[in-house]
């Protein structure tokens, strides 16, 4: 399949796949091509008998500012004619309301992000800059992150969009309970630093040399038999989900639809129906022009 918003590339006869997100002009936002490519990408991957490790990176300045949230690339894969992706009109594309709402995130923000969390193939992301919103989504599906040095992390659509985090709601098994609603109330950022401390985040590397210090963390890895590292993934996988984690995920993602669904109701009939999400009018920070991230400190 030939990419239009990902690259890929291959290490070691093929044991090592780097999958890379390829819109540094828009930050690298998850628009709903890039999301079917890093399907068909991770799935190739798994197909694949010699692949042993697969690592998630991104071009450009930041890993992902998160969903793209209705630039022309994105409007075109939606709207009524040749360039709308089948994606679109199907899994609840053709319904209408909050039932279209769910349908369509149910498919293609959570369980996608699910089945890459439970690819059988360790995974690495590879994240700099900065990890925003849905972008901490991509990268908390990956079994390891390694990060680059000044890294910051955070999900800024409390403030901006009036909304109770993201789809795949793994904030409390990744910040935990107090950190999460400290920054999901604030949209604060944590560092590398402070995401290594909380065993977030496995390493952090100089920005100059992530690249390389990441494949060479991916080969240390591939050296494993591949049926150890598998029963490794799973035995801690299956543990995190004997603890709640899976029915934790599934009674959030019902809580994000209610909240999408009380500010679609708040908009009809005003200036803003069909907006599931605030407004500036509804005392939301405008996102547009938000003031940048503030890293999350003791004494501030």
């Amino acid at each position: 399949m030939a990419y239009r918003y990902i690259l890929t590339e291959s290490f070691d006869e093929g044991a090592i796949v780097r999958i890379t997100l390829n819109r540094p002009e828009a930050r690298n936002a998850q628009n709903r091509g890039m999301l079917e490519e890093l399907n068909d990408a991770f799935l190739a991957a798994e197909r694949d008998d010699t692949v042993r490790v697969v690592i998630l990176a991104a071009a450009g300045e930041i890993f992902s500012s998160g969903h793209d949230l209705g630039s022309s690339v994105q409007r075109a894969e939606f709207a009524p004619g040749p360039g709308q992706l089948e994606s679109a009109r199907t899994n609840g594309g053709s319904r209408a309301h909050a039932e279209k709402l769910n349908l369509q995130e149910w498919h293609y923000f959570f369980q996608n992000t699910l089945r890459w969390r439970n690819l059988r193939k360790i995974t690495v992301a590879q994240v700099h800059g900065q990890v925003i919103s849905a972008g901490l989504m991509l990268m908390w599906a990956c079994d390891l992150i390694v990060a680059a040095e000044g890294t910051l992390f955070s999900d800024v659509v409390g403030t901006r969009l009036g909304m109770c985090g993201m789809e795949y709601f793994a904030h409390p098994w990744e910040f935990g309970p107090r950190k999460t609603k400290e920054l999901m109330l604030t949209s604060d950022a944590i560092d590398a630093e402070e995401a290594y401390r909380l065993d977030m985040v496995s390493k952090i590397y100089p920005a100059d040399q992530l690249a390389e210090k990441t494949l060479g963390f991916a080969r240390r890895i591939a050296s494993l038999p591949t049926m150890a590292a598998l029963m490794i993934k799973e035995s801690v996988n299956q543990s995190v989900d004997s603890m709640g984690f899976h029915n934790a995920l599934n009674a959030s993602f019902t809580l994000h639809q209610l909240n999408h669904a009380h500010w679609a109701e708040k908009h009809a009939g005003t200036p803003f129906e069909g907006i599931p999400c605030a407004v500036p009018e509804d005392g939301a920070v405008d996102w547009r022009n938000a003031p940048p991230t503030r890293i999350a400190r003791k004494d501030d």
